[in-house]
């Protein structure tokens, strides 16, 4: 498809912010206005449509497609979406340790032992951590306030929230990144421990790493997301 547009700009409309092209206002795809909450992440949107060349690049607007979902889908049943991050909580990859033997072991206490000891916390629940890999539920009144805490996420917010952690497999990694203080490498890296174990005893595989790089760049991508859908 070629570029079809001169001017990029944003606006405010609806109570929020929206990206304007030419002067005509966008629309997500399910032909919803694409009204965004904050200047911040309408600017992230702009970005996007501001750096394509005269050939539109369709895997070029990862923040598009977030706001998209957030609008379309989110907002109309958010419900389904704190069902898909609670069952990444019973099943949290951050709990799921190794035999106590077993070297890996150390890492992983190392790396991901804080983490879930910051989120018990922070979020005042319990996770059982498991050695093996027989499925083990958390808790229910864990599960109960977790499912409480993400009925007061903005469907924004949770959208990105979603991605982070579908990609890290760890509903703490993904409530960790929304912290002000979080460092979303080092979570994404906590995240990946098992795959960086694996690459130091067997090599890297270049295409294995290929995918990782780019789910790294999607993790922190939604993190930006996440962190401007909230600014100001």
């Amino acid at each position: 498809m070629k570029r079809f547009w001169n001017e990029v700009a944003i606006q405010q409309a609806g109570g929020g912010w929206q990206v304007a092209l030419d002067g005509r206002a966008i629309r997500t795809q399910g032909g919803a206005p694409q009204i965004v909450p904050t200047r911040a992440l309408a600017e992230m949107l702009a970005a996007e449509w501001r750096a394509q060349g005269e050939t539109v690049d369709t895997t070029g607007f990862p923040a598009r497609d977030m706001a998209d979902h957030a609008i379309d889908s989110v907002t109309s049943d958010p419900e389904a979406v704190i069902a898909k991050l609670l069952r990444y909580a019973e099943s949290d990859t951050l709990c799921y340790r190794a035999d106590p033997d077993e070297a890996l072991h150390r890492r992983q206490w190392e790396v991901w032992e804080p983490l879930v000891a910051a989120f018990e916390a922070r979020e005042g629940v319990r996770m059982d951590r498991v050695s093996g890999i027989i499925h083990r539920s958390q808790p229910s009144d864990t599960l109960d306030r977790l499912r409480a805490r993400l009925t007061t996420i903005d469907p924004f917010t949770l959208a990105a929230l979603e991605v982070m952690t579908a990609l890290s497999a760890s509903l703490c990694v993904g409530l960790g990144a929304l912290e002000v203080d979080a460092d979303p490498q080092a979570l994404w890296d906590a995240a990946e421990l098992e795959e960086t174990w694996q690459a130091e005893l067997w090599g890297v595989e270049p295409e294995a790493e290929a995918r990782r790089k780019q789910r790294a760049r999607a993790f922190l991508h939604a993190a930006a997301f996440a962190r401007a859908a909230r600014a100001g």
